[in-house]
């Protein structure tokens, strides 16, 4: 009988157990989801992934925060295309090191945004730091380029709901991705026309590099334009897509992320 009570009262423990960690983990995703309505409610200032629209319209966009060897390339390849929309997002260090880089950009009628000033995460900035980032990045841009940035690719794409109120109050739209082709990752130029072109979609901003760290984007550019616009897909810039329809409101959130990191964890 002892022993029969026994195993019933342990039992009983394990699933109180299991029922208090099932009622810790759903007051964790509740306290993450009120922060996320917080940062991404349609009342304060959000980060643009993709545009809703049903035109097979896409931005190609290339980030370059140091190095020149993989831009020359990749403008090249843009011309050879004949694609006259694209947009670029400068960090102002590079930009000021690179003028003539830039002006080849700008010849080409591509459009340039701020990939900010220090490449570092943002978030783990303090709000006058933050200031000061981003006031740099843009004088330095208008000085190199003879216009002010208005749009903003944050370093590492990292930001929290201080840098976009901030960034909002200092004129900059935060510009994300919704297709990520992890160029950077140099995992082999069929991966990353894969990834790009199964993925893909009407508004869509796709994210590529032309740091010198990317050294297969150049040769994957080419078989990643040729396939999408035999799908009837235009490519144009990140404002083109902005002046479409109205923007999607859902906004990425903390799982979708956590998502992110697991995929490029396990090499998808």
């Amino acid at each position: 009988m002892n022993n029969f009570f026994y195993v019933m009262n342990g039992r009983k423990i394990k699933r109180l157990f299991f029922v208090f960690a099932a009622a810790i983990m759903a007051a964790g995703v509740v306290y993450v989801e009120s922060g996320n309505i917080s940062v991404f409610s349609e009342n304060n200032p959000s980060a643009v992934y993709s545009v809703s629209t049903e035109k097979k319209l896409i931005a190609l966009t290339f980030d370059i925060s140091w190095g020149d060897k993989r831009a020359e390339p990749i403008l090249n390849v843009l011309k050879e295309k004949n694609i006259q929309k694209a947009t670029f997002f400068l960090s102002s260090p590079w930009s000021k090191s690179h003028p003539e880089i830039i002006k080849t950009i700008q010849a080409q009628g591509y459009e340039i945004g701020s990939h900010g000033h220090k490449h570092t995460n943002y978030s783990q900035l303090s709000e006058e730091e933050i200031v000061e980032q981003l006031k740099t990045s843009k004088a330095i841009l208008a000085e190199t380029t003879g216009k002010a940035p208005d749009l903003l690719r944050l370093p590492n794409g990292d930001f929290d709901k201080r840098v976009l109120r901030i960034a909002d109050s200092m004129g900059f739209k935060v510009i994300q991705w919704d297709t990520d082709s992890q160029d950077w990752m140099n995992k082999g130029v069929d991966t990353i026309v894969n990834r790009v072109v199964s993925r893909a979609h009407p508004g869509d901003i796709i994210l590529m590099h032309a740091s010198d760290a990317s050294k297969q984007t150049h040769e994957a550019l080419p078989e990643i334009i040729d396939q999408l616009q035999s799908q009837g897909y235009e490519f144009v810039s990140v404002t083109d897509l902005l002046n479409q329809s109205e923007v999607k409101g859902n906004e990425v959130k903390d799982q979708a992320w956590i998502q992110r990191q697991y995929e490029t964890a396990i090499g998808l």
